[in-house]
């Protein structure tokens, strides 16, 4: 049920993160943060899978929430078995604050939601940059509500 979490957010994942972190290969997702509010231990997290994919894959429910500099960050979770790869530094150390979510119970959709999908039933939809709070109410929420949550592979 949605009300046993902290809180829900809608995070854009580049395809080749989301399926790593859907393979149960990644577990930490990285993020520069300036100035949006941290995500809260034992959120939701609903996983829009950018680039060619476009579309609303599956979701985890946040761990462990590490934050400081990039550097702090890095060292956290740049180690064996986490799944963050060299690659992930040049992002990383871009920001002037980071944050590492850890990644529990990835759980895949059955039938993703695609981009072209989500503006039929909500016109104008668009994913957010990096990732946004859903409030009570909110058009996708409810979507993820009926259709998605609880109808995993």
């Amino acid at each position: 049920m949605i009300e046993d979490y902290t809180a829900v957010y809608l995070m854009s994942i580049r395809p080749q993160y989301s399926r790593l972190i859907f393979a149960g290969v990644k577990k930490y997702e990285l993020r520069k943060i300036a100035g949006a509010p941290p995500i809260e231990e034992g959120s939701l997290i609903i996983v829009y899978s950018s680039g060619k994919v476009k579309s609303i894959v599956g979701e985890f429910t946040a761990g462990r929430i590490i934050m400081g500099t990039p550097e702090r960050v890095w060292e956290a979770v740049h180690k064996p078995g986490t799944g963050i790869r060299e690659d992930a530094w040049p992002y990383l150390k871009g920001g002037r604050k980071a944050m590492a979510i850890e990644v529990r119970n990835p759980r895949l959709y059955k039938r993703p939601v695609t981009l072209e999908e989500l503006r039929r039933i909500i016109p104008g939809w668009m994913p957010p940059f990096s990732y946004k709070r859903l409030e009570p109410g909110d058009k996708t929420l409810e979507l993820v509500l009926r259709r998605l949550h609880g109808n995993y592979l």
